[in-house]
């Protein structure tokens, strides 16, 4: 690290998110954030049709254009630099985090396949997002056959693969469009490919092979098991998957001339190997100890803790060793929607009085019902919701199921609905911390980070409904903060993560504190929501899947009628 009175380095933390990418320009002596810009992909989430033709997707798709990640370098990058008032020959390196599980299609130099001449129009060559869940049907195979045959692997994924991963995502483009299959040289991670990008080299983070890529003790499933999922697939791991894998906070390769030139950085710096958006919080939040969780809270929700035990934690996202820092087993979990489900309900069930009245004050929706939630007694809306409108990933690792309100009257109004969602969330975040308890891994610590913590009445329902202390991350862009962490260590700043968090990271320990009353009554809550979460999602009714099945039939109907 740079000596006491030495000139400031600093180095660029680039985070991609689900709408938009950020670059933070951070002081490698303190992790002062000096400054920092976004740039919304120009497409956004493609869920419903495809931007080139305007074609109808299925339900369950959401796919995403390369190339907006590109304009994330050319533009976001620069501006925080400018922002931060620095010169670029004094930036060190750089490091990125990406959504996961994100992955694109690309030929054996790193083009993706909806860049080909003649492919735009299939949606199959497009990057699929982390919330893509139409394997559904797939990922049910992988977990029927795994189980089935015993395999080794499948307890470190509590038991079940999610249809948001590689496998599932991989089987189902063989088995809907072999054609663009066959063409696929590299079904590659997002988080890789713009670290391919910045560097012209190709290196898989072992953070995503882990717990996305089911690389478990340095071995993907095998042939013969591909092969009983279908006789195409049997190829898969050496033929598109399986590259050279980089530790975390190593150096991928430098910058590249033509990446320099998109970023106006010094050409020849460190990138740092590619990382998981909430799994670079961690070191960010100062949170590299055992029983440490940290609840990356925006679109959805990604819980990543470290251990010093090896355990098999049921509907879990994944345990790897060194996953999250050196030394430790790495766990994760997550709920598919949060902040979307907020956002859902503002968008499609608000009514103008509402919307008028947080205009006139000069407020968002979202500000006018939190603060009209916020004057209600607990339970006084007589409400219970399941946060499933994004399927559930833990701990039922089923995205065929969807959300449910109960308790609904013609004297319900808006902001008693957007409170029920709030505390749904919440509850489905104690049912992920229980889990966890009862499996032998107890958390110690609850660290929210990403952007709901600013909203301090969401903060105050969890601290409520989990009956224990929130901290709070001391910054509003962890992520790229954590990319910035490792930038740092891969420039040689530091020797290892931990030392780097321990000056760069920065957390408010015990920042909301639960209220005993409100804590009890959410309790009797909870009790409930545990029976409609076992009902509908363990198997008492069927229901949800029924309908998701009758939907897509509907559509199919619709399309063919079209």
């Amino acid at each position: 690290m740079s000596q006491p009175g030495s000139a400031p380095t600093y180095v660029v933390g680039i985070d991609y998110g689900t709408l938009s990418g950020r670059a933070v320009v951070v002081r490698v002596q303190d992790g002062a954030e000096m400054g920092s810009a976004v740039h919304a992909y120009r497409h956004g989430v493609m869920d419903t049709v495809l931007a080139a033709t305007g074609e109808p997707l299925p339900p369950e798709w959401a796919l995403q254009v390369p190339a907006d990640y590109r304009e994330v370098l050319q533009q976001a990058v620069p501006a925080a630099v400018r922002a931060a008032g620095v010169a670029p020959e004094s930036i060190i390196g750089v490091g990125t985090d990406f959504t996961a599980c994100t992955m694109v299609p690309t030929t054996a130099d790193g083009t993706p396949l909806n860049e080909l001449p003649g492919l735009e129009d299939r949606p199959h060559a497009y990057v699929k997002l982390w919330r893509h869940h139409a394997a559904q049907a797939q990922a049910d195979r992988i977990n029927r056959l795994a189980e089935d045959r015993g395999e080794a692997w499948l307890p470190r994924y509590g038991g079940l693969i999610s249809s948001e991963w590689e496998f599932a995502k991989g089987l189902e483009l063989l088995e809907d469009d072999p054609e663009l299959y066959g063409l696929m040289e590299h079904w590659v991670e997002a988080a890789d490919w713009i670290v391919w990008q910045l560097t012209g080299r190709y290196v898989r983070n072992a953070c995503s092979a882990g717990y996305k890529g089911i690389l478990q003790d340095g071995v993907y499933p095998d042939r013969g098991f591909l092969a009983a999922l279908n006789p195409g697939f049997a190829g898969f791991v050496e033929e598109k998957l399986e590259h050279p894998i980089g530790s975390l906070g190593s150096a991928a390769g430098t910058l590249s001339a033509e990446a320099a030139a998109w970023t106006g950085l010094p050409e020849g710096i460190p990138v740092a190997v590619g990382n998981v958006d909430a799994h670079v919080c961690a070191p960010a939040a100062g949170a590299a100890s055992p029983g440490q969780m940290v609840a990356i809270m925006g679109t959805s929700t990604c819980h990543v803790m470290s251990a010093d035990v090896l355990r098999e934690v049921p509907g879990m996202c994944g345990v790897v060793d060194g996953g999250i820092v050196d030394g430790l087993y790495g766990y994760e979990a997550g709920q598919s929607g949060v902040g979307d489900i907020f956002g859902w309900f503002t968008k499609h069930f608000v009514p103008p009085e509402v919307t008028e009245e947080a205009a006139a004050r000069g407020l968002s929706v979202h500000e006018l019902l939190t603060e009209q939630a916020g004057r209600e007694e607990v339970g006084a809306h007589g409400l219970l919701a399941l946060d499933w409108q994004s399927g559930n990933r833990s701990v039922l690792v089923d995205h065929e199921l969807s959300g449910l309100l109960v308790g609904l009257t013609l004297a319900t109004r808006p902001h008693e609905v957007y409170r029920a969602l709030f505390e749904a969330t919440a509850f489905g975040t104690r049912t992920i911390i229980e889990t966890f308890a009862a499996s032998g891994v107890p958390v110690t610590e609850f660290i929210a980070a990403g952007g709901l913590v600013k909203n301090r009445f969401l903060m105050q329902v969890y601290a409520d409904v989990l009956d224990m202390p929130i901290s709070v991350i001391g910054s509003d862009q962890g992520p790229a903060l954590g990319s910035a962490i490792h930038a740092a260590v891969a420039a040689g700043a530091y020797p290892n993560v931990r030392a780097a968090a321990a000056a760069m990271g920065r957390v408010e320990h015990n920042a909301y504190l639960p209220d005993p009353a409100r804590a009890q009554t959410y309790s009797r809550l909870y009790a409930e929501y545990v029976t409609l979460h076992d009902y509908f999602g363990r198997g008492g009714n069927d229901v949800m899947h029924r309908l998701k099945a009758l939907r897509r039939s509907a559509r199919k109907v619709r399309e063919v009628s079209a």
